[in-house]
């Protein structure tokens, strides 16, 4: 499924799947830290990152399948676009992080989320790019039909592809995070091609 991120009519590749109980279980402890937990790294996937993790998070003895699956997807990842390097961010998000509808300049993005509502985006019938960017009064609604909304549901894998990728300039994914509700916080994965 997510290889069908490189056909030229293709903006985002998912992958459906059910989180086992036990990645869950960690994922729910790191929410429920009192620390907010917010990861970057950059480097090759492989023991250094798993070092890394089990470093930073809250409850590295509750959290081995969720560094086990972080490590996974950061090799599809490295293996997928060919390269020994991905940047990747895990974060505790309490609030909205990008709450606009946008569209990233970059090539790709892998995006997961562990717990919480996921990422919404929307098909390319339902978008105006014309109000995309800086709000201003002038500009029309980025959102054609609200009911086109659609929202990645925890565990998915998503390839976005952005306008940064050759050949789809300007065309890019149109996304958004999430609204959160105050009892609802969000463990968001990303992994970029480095």
């Amino acid at each position: 499924m997510l290889p069908r991120i490189f056909e030229d009519a293709i903006n985002l590749a998912m992958l459906r799947r059910p989180l086992p109980h036990d990645l869950l279980a960690g994922a729910l402890a790191e929410t429920q830290a009192k620390r907010p937990l917010s990861f970057t790294w950059r480097g090759e996937p492989g023991d250094a990152l798993r070092s890394a993790l089990r470093e930073v998070l809250h409850c590295p003895v509750a959290c081995g399948p969720l560094v086990e699956d972080i490590q996974t997807l950061a090799e599809a990842m490295a293996f997928l676009f060919d390269t020994d390097e991905v940047g990747l961010r895990l974060r505790r998000l309490d609030a909205p992080m990008c709450p606009r509808f946008h569209c990233d300049n970059l090539p790709v993005r892998l995006v997961t989320t562990y717990l919480g509502p996921g990422s919404e985006w929307l098909p390319e019938a339902a978008v105006d790019r014309a109000g995309l960017g800086a709000p201003h009064p002038d500009k029309p609604d980025i959102v054609l039909a609200d009911a086109a909304i659609q929202r990645l549901q925890a565990g998915d894998v998503a390839l976005l592809k952005g306008s940064g990728w050759i050949g789809n300039e300007g065309r890019g994914l149109v996304h958004r995070s999430p609204a959160i509700g105050a009892d609802q916080p969000r463990l968001l994965l990303t992994i970029d091609p480095a």
